[in-house]
């Protein structure tokens, strides 16, 4: 009973967040779908690992790289990148909260928000370009983190009251407790520290990374939203690609 409502969990994060096939049916389990948020990065980061092995036999790691960060766009359908895009819209346009807060609803993207966008595109493609050669040490941190980056979520959800009155990220938040939540980010956790100090260097500044960006959205907007939630994602995973290239 609790393997088969853990897979509808499962699927439920797969089917909010990525474009992959998980079968027939829609099932939509908000409170259940957040702790799963880290196992989905887990499958993108496995999909990553296994194209960045095929890619890196034919192509450059140039090419390779641009070819990884598109790979993450698609899986996703461009999901928490247009969170990005309407966050540094609304964050960045030194308008009351309430102000902020319509511009982030609105589809259309500004001059911040592309900005945003292509920076973070930018940093993953070089961080993507520039990590260890193929081999095993690579392979997990692009395996950890997506995983990492979605763990970010729980984090904002469990840290942070919702910021509006009403949206479909709202479901998203309740009463289970935060460390619970968590439990499936010992995984990538893990794998990260397998790699040793460059790994070590990850978790720094994702933990640093994350706690800036709460600490910001709490002064800026008291609180977070959906959109805001994708931006974690997106912000976490171009430093942390970045942070995993710095020569050792």
């Amino acid at each position: 009973m609790i393997i088969k409502e853990s897979l509808l969990d499962l699927k439920s994060a797969l089917q909010f967040s990525t474009i992959l096939p998980v079968g027939s049916g829609n099932v939509f389990r908000p409170q259940g779908q957040v702790a799963m948020f880290p196992v989905v990065g887990l499958i993108l980061g496995g999909l990553l690992a296994l194209t960045d092995v095929l890619a890196s036999q034919l192509w450059p790691p140039m090419v390779v790289g641009i070819i990884d960060t598109l790979l993450l766009m698609v899986l996703t359908g461009g999901f928490h990148l247009d969170g990005l895009g309407d966050t540094a819209d609304g964050l960045f346009s030194h308008r009351s909260r309430e102000r902020s807060l319509e511009i982030m609803k609105d589809s259309r993207s500004g001059a911040m928000g592309v900005l945003a966008m292509v920076v973070i595109i930018a940093m993953k493609w070089a961080g993507l370009t520039s990590m260890p050669e193929p081999g095993w040490c690579r392979a997990l941190l692009l395996i950890a983190i997506p995983a990492l980056a979605r763990g970010s979520q729980i984090i904002g959800i469990g840290v942070l009251p919702y910021g509006r009155k009403e949206g479909t990220a709202h479901d998203l938040f309740g009463t289970e407790p935060l460390m619970t939540r968590l439990r499936f980010m010992v995984i990538p956790v893990i794998l990260t520290l397998l790699t040793g100090g460059r790994g070590v260097i990850v978790l720094l500044v994702y933990g640093i990374l994350t706690a800036l960006l709460l600490v910001w959205y709490k002064k800026k907007m008291g609180g977070i939203t959906g959109d805001m939630l994708g931006a974690m994602t997106e912000i976490s995973e171009g430093f942390l690609f970045v942070a995993a290239a710095a020569a050792l």
